[in-house]
């Protein structure tokens, strides 16, 4: 396995859901509605070729950089929401990590998702699906939008644990909405939820997360 730069997350490591949907990928998950849970031990390294063994993703000096496991809880989902409902995005005018693949407004190359807060705390936001739309991508379309949820109180968080189960793919150029809620908060740990809705409005993933306040 290995993290191509342009999947960062905050500079120099891995974005983490992607990172952690390429570790469930090789571990087999798939888009058949079977949940996966990844936990981040290290932020995930970028160009770095790494390794499954067990339930373990070691780096080439044996480092744990994530655990995986089958059969998790991925949540019950979030109710949909539209986009035209939620305020402005938070990340234009204050963004922790702007370049990031997912919700990073200065990665010209990534997913672009933006979601805007609605008065119940819930976050929304409109995505085109990349034409390279793969497991993985759901995956990491699945993590900020929920991070925003707890991120949106000021303080900043990284993903720590995130589980999915991804039912199906849309179709390159779908446009779809990903929704995000807070589900607890204790000390600096935050717990989210995340949706992501078809054009249809079937849902396609859910994902249940936890977040880790840091130092700026």
């Amino acid at each position: 396995m290995l993290i191509p730069a342009r999947f960062n997350g905050p500079p120099g490591s891995g974005n983490g859901g992607w990172s952690a949907g390429t570790f469930a990928v090789e571990a087999g998950a798939g888009a058949d509605g079977r949940a996966f849970q990844v936990t981040l031990r290290v932020p995930p390294p970028l160009e770095t070729p790494l390794t499954l063994s067990g339930a373990k993703v070691l780096d080439p000096a044996g480092t744990l950089v994530a655990e995986v496991t089958a059969d998790a809880d991925a949540g019950p989902g979030v109710p949909p929401a539209t986009p035209a409902d939620a305020g402005p995005y938070p990340g234009f005018s204050n963004h922790p990590f702007p370049g990031c693949y997912v919700c990073g407004p200065e990665h010209p190359g990534g997913l672009r998702i933006f979601p805007g807060p609605l008065p119940d705390g819930r976050m929304a936001a409109a995505w085109e699906v990349p034409p390279d739309v793969t497991v993985a991508t759901m995956w990491a379309a699945l993590d900020c939008p929920g991070g925003w949820s707890a991120l949106q109180t000021g303080r900043v968080f990284v993903l720590g644990r995130i589980a999915v189960a991804v039912d199906a793919l849309p179709a390159p150029g779908d446009r779809c909405v990903v929704v995000g809620a807070p589900v607890s908060t204790e000390g600096r740990k935050a717990v989210v939820d995340s949706t992501v809705y078809a054009q249809g409005g079937t849902a396609l993933a859910r994902a249940r997360a936890t977040w880790i306040a840091v130092d700026r």
